[in-house]
């Protein structure tokens, strides 16, 4: 079947995120904002085979993922990010225009949950602008733990403004005693269908007291309120975090790739 890239509508986008609602969370996301730039592989019909957000990270989608090699090494990304399959058939075919990778983490499991856990009966409530000095070094180490990079040094003013948009836009929740973070976490993508979240976090000295997965379980049973669906993405080898999803009832769904640059 022929196939052509094409810079796709914002009809189209969405027509094809809602194929996969939990896969393409993101790439959903993104475009009911209006954020970002897309590229993707058009059908003769107009309906998409793939799709390709361009930006810091690159999110691959669909099938025949290599026609977005050079789209792709243009945007410099600092990230290749999505389905196993679809990034690896990315990567695989653009090795040499993407540059050296310093990480390539396949089997990410993703985890999904559509009925409410028990109540966790925690202090979990939506941040505050008064809490932004705790939360963005929390939220920083939660970054260095994931990606192995410092946010405060490779750029400190825009990690905070980050950090307070996500608060602003009511996509931050923490759990808080005396200015210890008992929980926190945040929304990194938002649509009618589906909540992702990243950067589960209790701090260090609060850990392994059964914190974090009462808070999850409230979190999850505030945003089904919502959403038909909460899901994220683990490392592989991130045992603890893979038995707190399963122990408040999250189900491995499927799997995600990341290549780090």
């Amino acid at each position: 079947m022929r196939s052509q890239l094409v810079d796709p509508t914002t009809e189209q986008v969405l027509a094809y995120c809602a194929e996969s609602p939990v896969e393409r969370v993101f790439l959903e996301d993104v475009a009911r904002r209006g954020q970002g730039r897309f590229a993707a592989v058009e059908r003769e019909d107009a309906t998409l085979a793939a799709l390709c957000h361009l930006g810091t990270n690159v999110v691959p989608s669909g099938h025949g993922c290599e026609a977005f090699v050079g789209e792709a090494a243009r945007a410099a990304p600092r990230m290749l990010i999505g389905e196993q399959g679809a990034v690896s058939d990315l990567w695989e075919a653009g090795r040499r225009k993407l540059g050296k990778a310093r990480q390539d983490r396949r089997g990410q499991p993703v985890f999904v949950i559509r009925e409410p856990p028990e109540q966790g009966d925690t202090g979990l409530r939506p941040a505050r602008l008064s809490d932004l000095d705790l939360l963005v070094p929390a939220c920083a180490r939660a970054h260095f733990e994931e990606l192995s990079v410092d946010p405060l040094r490779r750029d400190p003013n825009g990690f905070r403004w980050r950090t307070r948009s996500q608060i602003e836009e009511g996509r931050s929740w923490i759990w808080t005693e005396d200015g210890v973070i008992l929980f926190k976490a945040e929304a990194s993508a938002w649509t009618p269908q589906a909540v992702q979240l990243q950067q589960v976090w209790v701090d260090p000295p609060a850990r392994r007291r059964g914190h974090a997965s009462r808070a999850l379980r409230d979190l999850i049973r505030l945003l089904l309120g919502h959403v038909p669906a909460v899901c994220l993405f683990v490392r592989a080898e991130n045992a603890p975090a893979i038995r707190l999803y399963e122990t408040v009832g999250m189900e491995h769904t499927l799997d995600y790739r990341s290549v780090l640059f």
